[in-house]
């Protein structure tokens, strides 16, 4: 039976959709911040219309559930929840570091250093190997820190990818074990990284009810007080 996945992210400054169904898939995205909310809805019923479905047609939703910005990754669960709640369909939230790591081209055999910039000073960072399936699985913890703090595995391969790369680069060079073979400091999580690796969970029965898709901040703070601001 062919399946009909839905996938979004609005964690980072894209906005991005993606439809899977079975082996073909479809995409919208669009590099747009503070217009998410205008944008994913219409993005979704494009792609239905592509595709010459209906939001019945819908087997599942799987959702970039952070980290990112607050606003975006609120949103993004928020929309998978309403939908998935008028369609009586399961959620998959995947991490959006993940997304982020599975968009390295070429990196069989590399660690895949995936960082969001988390203004503040402050980068999200996952570290993440492919696997022989060709999507990406966890090797460290994800964290939320300064770059000049983070501690890296020892390794001599190393591709970089994410906005972080490009926001504090020098940092994370001097943290690295080893200098990158690939970096790529303009990329964002995507809808269509979601769906591919949303889709093994679906097929095993991993998905949620949407109440229990849930958003994965790493911190609590927005902003720095005027006192933190005039520290730096």
């Amino acid at each position: 039976m062919t399946m009909n996945l839905l996938a979004i992210d609005t964690a980072t400054e894209c906005c991005s959709a993606a439809l899977l169904c079975g082996d073909h898939l479809i995409e919208r995205s669009e590099l747009a911040p503070r217009r998410h909310a205008e944008l994913i809805l219409p993005m979704i019923d494009s792609l239905l219309s592509e595709a010459g479905l209906s939001r019945r047609s819908i087997d599942g939703i799987a959702v970039g559930r952070g980290p990112g910005a607050f606003t975006g990754v609120r949103l993004g669960i928020s929309v998978a929840q309403g939908l998935a709640l008028g369609l009586d369909v399961p959620v998959v939230p995947v991490s959006s570091l993940a997304a982020l790591a599975q968009e390295a081209q070429d990196a069989p055999g590399d660690n895949i250093l995936a960082v969001i910039d988390a203004r503040m000073g402050e980068i999200y960072s996952g570290v993440f190997r492919r696997g022989g399936d060709g999507l990406v699985a966890p090797v460290t913890d994800e964290m939320v820190g300064r770059a000049t703090e983070f501690i890296f595995p020892q390794s001599k391969n190393w591709t970089v990818v994410g906005t972080g790369w490009a926001a504090y680069h020098d940092a994370l060079v001097a943290r690295l074990p080893a200098a990158p073979r690939a970096a790529d400091g303009t990329r964002c999580p995507q809808a269509r990284a979601i769906a591919r690796l949303a889709l093994p969970q679906f097929i095993a029965g991993y998905g949620v009810s949407p109440e229990y898709a849930l958003p994965v901040y790493l911190r609590d703070k927005v902003a720095l007080t005027l006192d933190e601001q005039r520290a730096r």
